[in-house]
Order: structure tokens, then sequence, then C-alpha cells
């Protein structure tokens, strides 16, 4: 059986393929159109991995989805919004923290050197050490530290709660810690 415009919602719910090709064939002009004009000053590579998440989204939460056909465009236009404003607001940060690196390393003193020397030590001490911890641990600490998002930004894109997400934190601090406490000691 195909999808059709009176059936892709009930495939779709079922995971069926190709209900969720159907929703890219229809509704691909106004997902792009909708990124695009939110993102019109981003590069196309934020404008095509926004347009990826939106259908992933539709994919991943369409037992959501509660309304006839008529109300689906109106759905996908709406994740399509935020997915968008998300991803302007991830650039703008990206943008901003680029900047302010440039104008450190430009204001930079030859005094200056040894510090950030040992500054670059120091933090790559720490990604050795952020590399031990497991997997969903490292994933939320380099969220959190090196791409500044907010737990509740962190809690939803690794589809946790926020109080999971700051306890994973916590727990992280601690075993960070203690691992270097145990390599001062060693040294």
């Amino acid at each position: 059986m195909k999808s059709s415009p009176t059936n892709f919602i009930k495939r779709l719910k079922k995971k069926k393929e190709d209900a969720l090709e159907y929703v890219i064939d229809a509704y691909m002009p106004l997902v792009k159109t909708i990124a695009m004009k939110i993102l019109h000053n981003r590069n196309r590579l934020d404008v095509d991995e926004c347009i990826n998440d939106v259908f992933l989204t539709v994919w991943q939460n369409a037992h959501q989805f509660k309304g006839e056909p008529e109300d689906f465009k109106k759905w996908i236009g709406m994740i399509t919004k935020y997915k968008a404003i998300d991803r302007y607001r991830q650039a703008e940060k990206r943008h901003t923290r680029e900047q302010s690196d440039k104008s450190l390393l430009q204001t930079e003193s030859p005094l200056e050197t040894d510090t950030s020397v040992l500054r670059w030590e120091e933090k790559n001490e720490l990604l050795a050490a952020i590399s031990q911890l497991e997997e969903l641990d490292r994933d939320i600490f380099v969220m959190k530290y090196y791409l500044d998002l907010t737990n509740k930004e962190i809690a939803d894109q690794l589809n946790l709660s926020k109080a999971a997400v700051d306890n994973s934190l916590y727990r992280g601090k601690k075993k960070l810690a203690s691992n270097v406490k145990l390599k001062e000691r060693l040294v």
C-alpha cells in the first residue's frame, strides 16, 4: 500500500518509510521556505541540517500528532520554525565564540604567551580526563562546556530530563576532581 493524502498520517505513525517519503515530497517546499526565511543570513549547511532535523523529528514524533491531514501542515510548520530558531541561536553562539577567540589571539602580547600555553595544556589535560568518562557523560560535558548549551538544551537534544543532565554533570565533576587529585599524588 502506498501513502496518499488521506492515509499518510496513519502510515507515518506505523513507521512506514513510504509515508516519510510522501511527507518529504509534499512538505519539502514549505519546510525549506520557513528554514530559509529564518536562517537567511546563515550558510547553506545550517539550512540543510535544519531541514534534516525537521524530517527526523517528524519521523520520531509522528505518534504525538493528533489531528487531520489539514492540521499536519501547521504541525510541520511549527516544528520547522522552532528547529530553525534553535539552529539560528546555535550558529549565533558559534559565531560569537569564534569572534571572541579571534580577538583574544589578536590582543595577546609576548608576555601572555606563557599563560596561554599553560591554559592550552590544562585544557588538553581536561579533555583527556573527560575522554575517560562514559559516552553519555562525555557528550553532556562537551555540550555544556565547549558548545555552551544550557542544561535544558542538552536535555532536549539527548532526550533526557533536565534533572538527569544536572546529575550527570555533578557526578562527572566529582569523577574529574578525584582523577585530578589522584594524578597530583602520583606526580
